[in-house]
């Protein structure tokens, strides 16, 4: 970059748009989809002006119930009724309804974690009663070591007695040679 210029070339062209032009915009997307709309509606029916089709006021339903019932729809949406297995809808339940004494449905995660724990305290009670594998080598490793420390103990005792007879037949010796 040469030295004399500031700046660099990527924001020169930048152009932002007003906040009136924004929701002008907004409002010819607006009227577009409405449009479409009535056409959509309109188009069934006789060759006509699409807002001639207008429910009169006291008629039974009204258009607020039409919306709540079929929502706007997307795509293809609306050229294909297709019922998803999988899709589950949302329904809010009163705290009246809330049933808190039925069996509740664990998560797999859930019962998962459960089974382990149970596994586990199985293995521990085995474990505990000598059944296992491990418990087994265990046992053995402790057998061995018993025997071991058995056998040094017997091994200090005799050296031990062999010290004190070592001394008291010095000790004799000694006595025996002062009496004389």
């Amino acid at each position: 970059m040469p030295k004399g210029r500031k700046g660099g070339h990527k924001g020169r062209a930048r152009q932002y748009t007003s906040p009136e032009e924004i929701d002008a915009q907004l409002q010819a997307e607006k009227q577009k989809a409405r449009e479409e709309e009535e056409q959509e509606e309109g188009g069934d029916g006789a060759a006509g002006d699409p807002k001639k089709e207008k429910k009169p006021l006291d008629s039974d339903e009204s258009e607020d119930e039409d919306d709540d019932c079929q929502q706007k729809r997307k795509g293809v949406e609306g050229l294909i009724d297709i019922e998803n297995p999988n899709r589950v809808a949302q329904t809010t339940k009163k705290v009246t309804q809330l049933d808190l004494d039925g069996p509740k449905e664990l998560s797999r995660r859930e019962r998962e974690e459960i089974e382990k724990q149970k596994a586990k305290e199985r293995y521990m009670k085995m474990h505990l009663a000598g059944k296992t594998e491990q418990a087994k080598a265990d046992l053995a490793r402790l057998a061995i070591i018993r025997k071991q420390r058995e056998e040094a103990a017997r091994k200090k005792e005799e050296e031990r007695k062999a010290k004190d007879d070592a001394t008291l037949s010095g000790k004799r010796m000694q006595a025996l040679s002062l009496n004389k």
